[in-house]
């Protein structure tokens, strides 16, 4: 990547920062990349594609394959704390937290890349995609008809990755991210004067156990040779200190690699809640919206990954999965395709991922945006 298309997505990607969209109100983000797409001279632009997704083809005579190339733009609802930051976010309580701002820009110098590069023929479709933070945006957009509408035989995507060498690429052989959900636990009593407990039935008492008896099915549960988490991170309950409350919610997050345990830990979830409410006279309700997937590398896309990574840069087929989620997973469930890490350099001073200090490394995009093309190259060629 010569100096000026590096400076150039640089200023795209802080312009992004300082600017952030949150999950599902990406709709500044969507019409900042199509008119970067514009100015390339890139004429196939769909906009509004499962809510704020842009998709975009660049094509070529002489090739009949197809390949998807997926970047996230959603940011979070996190409060920067680097204030000395120039392109900090300038939208209180919102910040790209996990580099979301990075990815996209990356994308956008992918396309230069491509259309700079007279040796591919075929389709390429990039695809920009919102609400990757817990809002269904790869699900919104495959119901819209993505695999419909703009054909792709796989797809190719990938993440910036704190604490592994900046431009490393790392390739899992089997899963990448864990499959997650977010659960919501109600617990139903009667209020009364805190001083007359004997006269309430008090969700709080099932609150506290319930929080105990949920760290357990990690840890007495699940086989300890599998992955698991399961955490509560949301108690809310009462109004006012000399009363009992009617009502007690705790909301939280679980991760598995494997759907055997993935299914276990939402019996044990339902077991709890049923079992603390009768103990205590109270009425429980659990709620799982919806449910994630775990992100596996189809076996021919994990290897043409990884080599396109070796062409461009360091590869690493040794890193350990992590238990975070990716939503990247649904386009797997379609088609065949490959998700990858990039490392972002080192995490010290709070630079890891949804952390207020966090921020993307600009030097990888050069390694980033190279891979993602070649990729894109090797899959089209491919006979």
């Amino acid at each position: 990547m010569d100096q000026t298309l590096h400076e150039a997505a640089t200023a795209w990607r802080r312009h992004l920062h300082a600017n952030p969209g949150l999950t599902l109100h990406e709709g500044q983000t969507a019409a900042f990349v199509a008119e970067r797409l514009r100015e390339m001279g890139v004429t196939e632009i769909e906009t509004g594609v499962g809510g704020h997704g842009v998709v975009a083809t660049l094509r070529r005579a002489g090739g009949n394959r197809a390949v998807g190339l997926r970047a996230d733009m959603d940011a979070l609802p996190i409060q920067e704390k680097d204030e000395a930051l120039p392109w900090r976010s300038t939208t209180p309580g919102v910040m790209h937290a996990c580099g979301h701002d990075g990815h996209t820009a990356t994308l956008l110098a992918t396309a230069a890349l491509l259309l700079q590069d007279k040796g591919w023929t075929g389709t390429i479709r990039l695809v920009f995609q919102p609400a990757e933070e817990g809002g269904r945006g790869a699900l919104a957009m495959l119901d819209d008809g993505l695999l419909q509408r703009f054909p792709m035989e796989r797809i190719f995507g990938w993440h910036n990755w704190p604490g592994l060498p900046a431009g490393t690429i790392a390739v899992h052989d089997g899963a990448v991210m864990a499959a997650g959900a977010r659960f919501a636990i109600t617990f139903e009593g009667h209020a009364g004067h805190a001083a007359l407990p004997h006269m309430t039935r008090d969700p709080m008492l099932g609150l506290g156990h319930a929080i105990v008896a949920i760290q357990s099915i990690a840890a007495r549960s699940v086989d300890p040779l599998k992955s698991a988490v399961v955490s509560v991170t949301v108690a809310e309950a009462g109004e006012a200190t000399n009363q009992v409350p009617a009502r007690a919610t705790l909301r939280g997050t679980c991760r598995w690699l494997d759907e055997e345990v993935g299914a276990l830990i939402f019996s044990r979830l339902e077991e709890i809640v049923q079992g603390v409410a009768a103990t205590y006279g109270l009425t429980g309700n659990l709620d799982i919206p919806a449910r994630g997937q775990v992100t596996i590398n189809s076996p021919a896309e994990r290897d043409l990954a990884a080599a396109a990574a070796a062409h461009v840069s360091t590869m690493r087929s040794d890193i350990a999965p992590a238990m975070t989620g990716e939503d990247f997973a649904q386009y797997l469930q379609k088609i065949p395709g490959a998700f990858v890490w990039i490392g972002n350099g080192p995490a010290d001073g709070g630079r890891e991922l949804h952390h207020p200090n966090y921020d993307f490394n600009d030097a990888i995009i050069p390694a980033a945006a190279h891979y993602m093309a070649e990729v894109a190259r090797r899959a089209l060629s491919e006979a």
